[in-house]
């Protein structure tokens, strides 16, 4: 559908401004304050909402093939939708797990019939995932977003070293779940306060931070464009923030839950179980400063569903994983927005702008541009009901908060993805 929206204050690199925007057969024809009617061009009045970039996650779960009990890539993108995304990279622990072209074609084929928005497949690092041998990356390079053995860490430093080279020169992004096995020692929640109160079993800090070093490393010597997934800890920001000032090609992003919450917030739900664990105050913290001084630069939601069964059984024994992709803009705007850490338009670079310029995916707000954008009330103020979730994942540690900024509107290529009034 042609269409005008009207009247919204609309995102510019400069800053937001009141503006109007002319759809035409699937792009943004026109950006300006005042546009004439147009015969045969429907009129959508959006006063006292802001338009964005279609919004961009680049670590999501939609478990197809393999795994459609917790999600399937049909309710995956329409939870997106629900959440102002546009565009989306899905992890590669599926059965089976895109490890060849033709494995791969499997979840293409899924996507190609079932997506409402752009999935974007990352294919794995090693066969499998397991370790051992490098997946066929070569082949699956022109279909993937990059690779990633996300869910296990790469354990063995040559293997990895073997990978970076090989992405390097398919100009391919490695995306690292770094998580060092041997320091795991079977934990289900952070090695903190709350462990210790409880009696749970810890994960210490350096089970992440200490692939973060190697494979930082690894990245500087071998000229990787390298990024690392959820990070959670001081340790890890530290690393990173030093690795980018001595020039190495790395990026790293975190989560809502990360930046909101620490093992202060657990209760004995699975709801409150990820991996990695919710860290420390002080982890948060750093989080935080490193998102002000852009060593943290996109915000992703690792939306991890599962059937509520497996969240059922507490801290120890639920399965690891929660969904954000439509809570993550609102916890986001609620936490940071409002209260003034950040402005909107931090936001929108660290949640569209930033991942579609690493990735080289995505459209940006412009005129000749795909109309991949999304329309949020930011003074609509809802509460986390998941019961009302697209998503088949219900487990969200926000459940019950009271939120602002609820997208009443999502675009891609100029259809409807979403649409609060249909």
């Amino acid at each position: 559908m042609d269409r005008i929206l009207r009247n919204a204050m609309v995102y510019r690199p400069s800053g937001f401004a009141k503006n109007d925007l002319l759809i035409r057969n699937g792009s943004i024809e026109r950006i300006a304050p005042q546009l004439p009617p147009l015969e045969g061009v429907s009129e959508f009045d959006m006063s006292g909402c802001c338009i964005v970039p279609g919004l961009v996650d680049v670590h999501v779960h939609f478990r197809e093939p393999g795994f459609s009990c917790k999600e399937t890539i049909r309710t995956g993108s329409l939870a997106a939708a629900h959440g102002g995304y546009t565009t989306v990279c899905t992890m590669p622990n599926l059965n089976p797990a895109p490890d060849t072209v033709e494995h791969l074609e499997r979840q293409l084929e899924i996507i190609r019939r079932d997506a409402v928005i752009h999935v974007i497949p990352y294919g794995t690092i090693t066969m499998e995932e397991e370790g051992r041998e490098l997946s066929d990356m070569e082949g699956m390079a022109p279909f993937v977003a990059g690779f990633s053995d996300d869910g296990r860490g790469v354990q063995d430093r040559e293997m990895m070293r073997a990978a970076m080279k090989k992405a390097k020169a398919l100009d391919r992004i490695i995306a690292a779940h770094c998580e060092v096995n041997a320091l795991l020692t079977g934990g289900w929640i952070h090695d903190g306060e709350y462990a210790k109160a409880h009696g749970h079993r810890g994960i210490c800090s350096e089970s992440e931070w200490g692939e973060v070093a190697r494979d930082v490393e690894l990245a500087g010597e071998t000229g990787v464009r390298y990024h690392a997934c959820h990070i959670s800890t001081k340790e890890s920001v530290d690393i990173i923030r030093r690795a980018r000032a001595e020039g190495v090609d790395v990026t790293c992003e975190t989560g809502p839950h990360y930046l909101v919450l620490c093992d202060r917030d657990l209760q004995e739900d699975g709801r409150f179980k990820m991996n990695p664990p919710l860290r420390g105050a002080e982890d948060r913290e750093a989080l935080i400063e490193g998102i002000l001084d852009g060593t943290v630069g996109m915000i992703a939601t690792d939306h991890a569903p599962h059937e509520a069964e497996a969240k059922s059984r507490g801290l120890e024994r639920s399965a690891m994983g929660v969904v954000g992709l439509e809570t993550a803009f609102a916890v986001m705007y609620t936490h940071f927005v409002k209260t003034g850490r950040i402005t909107l338009e931090k936001l929108v670079e660290l949640m569209s702008v930033n991942p579609a310029k690493r990735f080289g995916i995505g459209s940006f707000l412009e005129e000749g541009q795909a109309a991949d954008l999304a329309v949020f009330d930011l003074s609509r103020e809802w509460v986390v009901k998941p019961e009302e979730f697209l998503s088949k994942g219900r487990a969200t540690p926000f459940e019950g908060e009271t939120l602002f900024g609820r997208c009443v509107l999502t675009l891609v290529g100029g259809e409807e993805a979403w649409n609060e009034k249909a």
